[in-house]
């Protein structure tokens, strides 16, 4: 429900984008304001998701609340910061020769940053798989030593959360630091590739799930 409303802001937030970014002869300050709430109301599902976390990471994880295509691309509850940049690279240019570095630089960053996260994250899930599978696990008819290593493998299970919110934490530097890298009407350009590259992944979902079944 939090966030089917923060969708439909969402499509309202980017009609007044795409609408201002028309009007070739609006001010890049105005411009800059428009942005800046498009990167405000990113912050905003960002802090819906750690609320979220708090309750149900697996939820978060899982990625339930995106359409089944959306799911395909999920890293860690949420988009790939290097994969984002990528899709937005075309929209923005052309680029000085130092918002080139600055991007480069920043992609490079995201990229080691995820490499670091994703290898974190399959050790606890190798971690966590050998607690489980470990012959010391003991049966349900010994409940002492069962609920002992169960423990065990709550703790181990209570880093996910963690890794969650690094993960958050980068797609939120990431986004900003975009903001601060590009001109207001590059932002702009920014907010609106990313919010078409997503709209069309939840139609490529629609039309999947209404295709005709073939029963043959």
């Amino acid at each position: 429900m939090e966030y089917a409303r923060w969708l439909e802001e969402h499509h309202r937030l980017m009609a007044e984008l795409r609408a201002a970014m028309q009007e070739h002869a609006l001010p890049e300050n105005e411009l800059r304001m428009f942005a800046g709430s498009c990167l405000a109301h990113y912050d905003t599902m960002m802090n819906l998701k750690s609320l979220a976390l708090k309750n149900d990471v697996f939820h978060i994880v899982s990625g339930m609340w995106m359409t089944p295509a959306e799911r395909c691309f999920l890293w860690i509850g949420g988009f790939r910061p290097s994969d984002l940049i990528k899709v937005i690279w075309s929209h923005v240019e052309p680029l000085t020769e130092h918002q080139l570095l600055l991007m480069s630089n920043l992609q490079h960053s995201a990229q080691e940053t995820q490499e670091a996260l994703s290898q974190g994250l399959e050790s606890l899930n190798q971690s966590l798989s050998d607690t489980i599978s470990s012959d010391t696990f003991g049966s349900h008819s010994d409940t002492n030593s069962y609920m002992s290593q169960m423990v065990v493998a709550m703790n181990k299970l209570s880093a996910l959360e963690g890794f969650v919110r690094q993960a958050e934490r980068l797609r939120q530097q990431v986004l900003h630091r975009l903001c601060e890298i590009l001109s207001a009407r590059q932002a702009g350009r920014c907010f609106l590739a990313i919010a078409d590259y997503f709209q069309r992944l939840r139609t490529l979902s629609s039309l999947w799930l209404s295709r005709p079944w073939n029963h043959a």
